[in-house]
Order: structure tokens, then sequence, then C-alpha cells
């Protein structure tokens, strides 16, 4: 088992590096051109791959933006664009669902 993974690790490795590396916008590759990053992390597999992670994810940190320069939630673990916290959990949401509920029983006839 272990024989296997010292084939595998540094195949996954590559191929981590590849695709991130893919989908990276150019302010992660810190003035190192496409080419020279793709030469760094098939030359070192593993040590290419773990350079790259480490200098795009600093990169998109200081920035505030996730992969492919999208804005990720900050670390709050949400999806880009979903919501913040559960509906039932959200003051505005509730406090428009009450406006919603007045204004039905203020347009709805009084049966006396």
């Amino acid at each position: 088992m272990l024989r296997v993974l010292l084939y595998v690790l540094p195949f996954a490795a590559l191929l981590y590096g590849l695709l991130d590396l893919r989908r990276s916008e150019p302010f992660e590759r810190e003035g190192l051109p496409t080419w020279g990053w793709v030469v760094l992390i098939v030359a070192l597999p593993v040590l290419g791959a773990v350079v790259w992670i480490v200098v795009s994810t600093s990169r998109r940190r200081e920035t505030g933006r996730g992969p492919g320069g999208r804005s990720g939630g900050g670390g709050t673990g949400r999806r880009p664009g979903g919501p913040a916290v559960a509906p039932d959990d959200d003051p505005d949401f509730l406090w428009r669902l009450e406006q919603e509920r007045r204004r039905r029983r203020k347009d709805r006839p009084e049966d006396d």
C-alpha cells in the first residue's frame, strides 16, 4: 500500500497543481508566467504543487477572492451568492415577512 502512495501522491499533486493553475487569475501567479509555473509543477511534482498552492492561496487571501477570481465568503463557509443565514434566522427576511403579513391583513375586508 505504501508503495502505491509513492506513485499516486506525486501524480495527484501534479494533477491538482496544474488544474488549479489552469483556473487561476493572473494576480495569483506572482509575476511568473503560466508556462513558468507549469515547468515548476511538472519538474518538481510535489514541491512545485505545494509552492503553487501556498503562493496562490496567499494571494487569494490578500485580495479576498476565491479560486477562479470569485469573491468568497471570507472564510464564513457560505457559497458565493448563497444566503448568509437561514431565512428563519435572517432578521431582514423576518421583517419583510411580517410587513407582508400586515399588508395582507389590512387589505382583507373585515368579516364582522
